[in-house]
């Protein structure tokens, strides 16, 4: 009774965390489109970071311009992945890392995902000039943080044979 009280409070927050960071990701988008479509680009470090609005009609940072429908169905997919690891995820402080960037991996890939189905390409207004780095928003930090998180996590904490054992298919009669 207490594993599925305990998983029932993971999905809440998995609920909870992925609607106030998709919400935050879309009130970011609404001021770029009020503040910034069709205006010249703000500077914040002049030199480094500006804000500059961009309608973006491919994946993170521009690449495969106008190929929605593949996005459409990579994200699902993607979606899909997260839900099964945080089914099978052991309910376990060692896991709470993994459980955390999930929770910000679903909402960028849901934030950009509303763009996509409501405009037919996401908004996009923060540019690292710096380095001439393509216009990205806050789901695309939300995804690229927890991916760069997870690799080091990957590399340097769940090293052990087993820490993903959870993920592979249980073989019947064990």
């Amino acid at each position: 009774m207490k594993m599925k009280k305990t998983r029932g409070i993971i999905y809440l927050q998995l609920i909870l965390s992925t609607f106030f960071l998709t919400v935050l990701d879309q009130w970011t988008k609404h001021l770029a489109v009020t503040h910034l479509q069709n205006q010249s680009d703000i500077s914040l470090i002049d030199g480094v970071l500006s804000l500059h609005y961009l309608e973006n009609r491919g994946a993170a940072f521009g690449v495969f311009q106008n190929r929605q429908d593949a996005f459409f169905i990579l994200t699902v997919v993607i979606l899909a992945f997260i839900l099964y690891v945080l089914w099978r995820m052991p309910v376990t402080k060692k896991y709470l890392p993994v459980r955390i960037l999930c929770f910000f991996l679903t909402s960028g890939a849901l934030g950009n995902l509303i763009d996509r189905i409501r405009l037919k390409y996401v908004i996009d207004f923060i540019y690292f000039s710096l380095i001439d780095f393509p216009v990205f928003n806050v789901a695309d930090i939300y995804v690229t943080v927890s991916m760069i998180v997870l690799l080091l996590l990957v590399l340097f904490y769940y090293k052990d044979e087993d820490d993903f054992v959870f993920l592979s298919p249980k073989k019947k009669g064990k």
